[in-house]
């Protein structure tokens, strides 16, 4: 029998005798009548439409049609389903892949109001939701230890377990639980404490050794990045599995500890007071016992691991994500590959920012049905935007026609 499989069964035993479900295990989403609302609208409503560049977010899209075409086309998508059947997706981008992906941005538009219909999201009675970035950060590392590179970033260890909890019951639809064995019994995986303290010490699950502890930590929290090796060479590393344990918010910390504000708090005042208290950052991350495993990224086409400036990181969804075009969403309301207006403010110019998005990635910080992230791309800019967006907006989906 294989790890995963008794994995399975212990974890079948272990909630089938639980009276209460531990917190985590038992938050279910209320009815999607009661939680979400999805409000018809016209095209007319969507403020900015017809200024949008159609054209990129076309491209962004098709992107996620190769991933779409291979899904079971009688699934739903979404809480419930309510995003449609996969077929419904999988017309649309037979309709899409007939286009010249170099048509106009009129052109690009009529195809999205033709093949879909926008609705307005609210929750919990409110329009309002939570926009904030992320971005691409690049580190200083080395395939070899050193005085100076001796900061690990691991891969995905053999004995990480993770389920899929909607297998089990439809309310956990969208959570997982992830742990490992230990005998016959399943218990939490090592703590960010644990790990940094050695615990995956000697198991050779060191990927690359980087140059600074808080790189590493903001890498985590973004998910993917680049590396530049000590030999000149620059390389991608993605996502490759979570520990299991709770994401913690340290910004949120700093605000309680007094050290920053709600109205300054950001991914730089952040950084900057890590690196202005070396002999706390590390008892300020460890509070996030959020632990992040990656894999170095290889081009499919030509087997080559080195960056290309052209495409972005892989995201949640498997697919390489678009500057200002892939958003991060809740998996446990929404799937990979739907169409997203979104309504907010740029957040270094303050002007608004209104764009037709696509869902190609996830968080541990992105938690609600009115909560989205924006990847920025890479380099400085992307930095700066990403780090200080917190920005209120209004969420909108595209809906296919049926």
């Amino acid at each position: 029998m294989t790890l995963r499989m008794n994995f399975l069964l212990l974890l079948i035993f272990f909630i089938a005798g639980c009276s209460q479900l531990p917190s985590f295990l038992d938050q279910k989403p209320p009815a999607k009548d009661q939680t979400i609302k999805f409000i018809k609208i016209d095209y007319s409503e969507l403020v900015g439409w017809s200024s949008d560049n159609h054209s990129k977010a076309l491209k962004t899209f098709l992107r996620s049609c190769s991933k779409i075409r291979v899904k079971p086309a009688i699934k739903g998508l979404g809480i419930e389903g309510f995003g449609g059947s996969v077929k419904s997706y999988q017309r649309a981008c037979d309709a899409a892949q007939m286009l010249n992906t170099e048509m106009s941005d009129t052109a690009s538009r009529n195809f999205f109001e033709n093949q879909f219909e926008p609705f307005k999201i609210q929750s919990l009675g409110s329009e309002f939701g939570l926009f904030t970035g992320y971005y691409e950060p690049e580190l200083n590392g080395s395939r070899v230890f050193s005085g100076k590179f001796k900061f690990p970033i691991y891969k995905r260890p053999k004995d990480l377990i993770t389920s899929n909890l909607g297998l089990f019951k439809k309310k956990w639809k969208g959570r997982q639980i992830s742990g490992q064995l230990q005998g016959n019994k399943v218990t939490p995986f090592a703590t960010r404490k644990s790990i940094e303290s050695g615990a995956l010490t000697g198991r050779g699950l060191e990927l690359l050794w980087v140059d600074s502890a808080i790189d590493a930590f903001f890498l985590h929290i973004q998910g993917s990045g680049r590396i530049r090796l000590d030999t000149g060479e620059v390389i991608r590393v993605g996502f490759s599995g979570r520990n299991g344990q709770p994401y913690f918010a340290i910004g949120r910390e700093l605000v309680k500890m007094g050290e920053l504000t709600k109205s300054n708090v950001s991914m730089q005042t952040i950084r900057t007071w890590l690196e202005n208290h070396p002999d706390k950052a590390s008892d300020l991350m460890n509070k996030n016992k959020s632990y992040v495993f990656f894999r170095e990224i290889k081009n499919k086409k030509t087997g080559n691991n080195s960056v290309s400036g052209k495409v972005g990181p892989i995201g949640a969804a498997g697919i390489p994500l678009t500057a200002g075009r892939s958003l991060a969403i809740d998996r446990a309301y929404f799937s990979m590959g739907l169409l997203f207006w979104i309504d907010t403010r740029h957040p270094l110019t303050q002007k608004p920012l209104r764009k037709l998005m696509v869902s190609q990635d996830t968080g541990g910080a992105i938690v609600g049905p009115i909560r989205g992230d924006y990847f920025w791309g890479s380099g400085k800019k992307a930095y700066e935007a990403a780090g200080l967006m917190k920005e209120k907006g209004k969420f909108f989906i595209l809906l296919p026609r049926n």
